[in-house]
């Protein structure tokens, strides 16, 4: 591995590596850690950072390598993989393989993504990991929250990816993408480059060179500012959603006095009548914007209309002066 003048590591590494101390500061000394690791650049910079902070602790720090099986020699990459990661020092490793099959009405990025993180969640449990380490960067977080603006998400799914959610972390999210390959030329690793990410059939391909275009035209820094917004929009999306957590338990099982629900500010409303949507049954996938403002017209736009039609067979109605949710009556 080359290093800097007088030992210090090059700062694309230094920098990783402050990363995933941070990541860390939270956990015991004796918590196993695995990380994710495909053989890209951005997840074997941070599998990298991981085995020298594990071997500056002495820590356990494993490694997880899911095989999607989606293309040609997949299974050789992912072998080829795991050998640099031992080759670091990790241990466990794993090499995973996943089917990738995608529902009705679902692509190959979300299956597969689907498909990995359950595998990963299989084998935290398994080998007994507080956390498991995800490769994202701050170009990733860039992307989800321009295919979120092209969606005309709210909130939350502007708020993008978070840092920690439940035993996920993502060191790398102020990281940019040029760093991790930086680190990986100084640490003198070989990445793999996945074919698919140059594939403009996949909708996160077509937003990285939107982005790309968008930087050209407007200057730099336009992921860095994107970033940025999904950081400030997070902090208002987890006030709301604590505000209507607070709304949904005053408000107690159903039926509920309109006035109960009317006189809640919109932005929390509708975030309650999700909730209230997903206690009745509803598949919380399939809960969109839309659900929650036909119900909210029953609120707002009352002229005596039927029931909305709810994901999960369920019908919200609007009786004597009450909102129910229930699921459809057998004719």
């Amino acid at each position: 591995m080359r290093r800097r003048e007088g030992g210090r590591p090059h700062p694309a590494v230094a920098a990783v590596r402050v990363a995933v101390r941070a990541s860390l500061a939270d956990l015991d000394p004796a918590d196993l850690v695995l990380v994710a690791c495909s053989g890209g650049a951005d997840s074997l910079a941070l599998a990298d950072g991981l085995a020298f902070v594990a071997a500056e602790q002495g820590r356990p720090a494993g490694a997880v390598v899911v095989d999607h099986g989606l293309q040609d020699g997949s299974a050789a990459v992912a072998r080829a993989a795991a050998a640099t990661l031992r080759g670091l020092g990790l241990d466990p490793v794993e090499v995973v393989t996943v089917a990738v099959t995608p529902s009705s009405g679902e692509g190959v990025e979300a299956a597969a993504r689907t498909a990995r993180y359950a595998a990963l969640d299989e084998a935290a449990a398994r080998l007994g990991a507080a956390v498991v380490l995800l490769g994202h960067t701050r170009d990733d977080q860039a992307e989800q929250v321009l295919l979120g603006l092209v969606r005309g998400s709210g909130a939350r799914s502007l708020g993008g990816m978070p840092a920690a959610r439940d035993h996920h972390r993502r060191p790398l999210l102020r990281t940019p993408r040029e760093q991790t390959r930086a680190a990986c030329e100084a640490e003198g690793l070989a990445w793999w480059d996945d074919p698919m990410n140059e594939d403009p059939a996949f909708t996160r391909v077509r937003a990285r060179r939107a982005l790309a275009d968008l930087e050209r035209d407007l200057g730099p820094g336009v992921p860095a500012a994107l970033a940025r917004t999904a950081d400030l929009l997070r902090e208002d999306a987890d006030h709301l959603d604590g505000l209507a957590d607070t709304a949904v338990a005053a408000l107690g099982p159903g039926p509920w006095p309109v006035e109960d629900v009317a006189h809640l500010p919109r932005a929390v409303r509708t975030r309650v009548w999700r909730r209230l949507l997903v206690a009745a049954g509803a598949p919380a996938g399939q809960v969109s914007a839309r659900h929650a403002e036909a119900c909210d017209r029953l609120l707002t736009g009352w002229h005596g209309q039927g029931p909305v039609h709810a994901p999960g067979d369920l019908r919200v109605a609007r009786i004597d002066g009450r909102v129910t949710i229930a699921p459809a009556t057998p004719v």
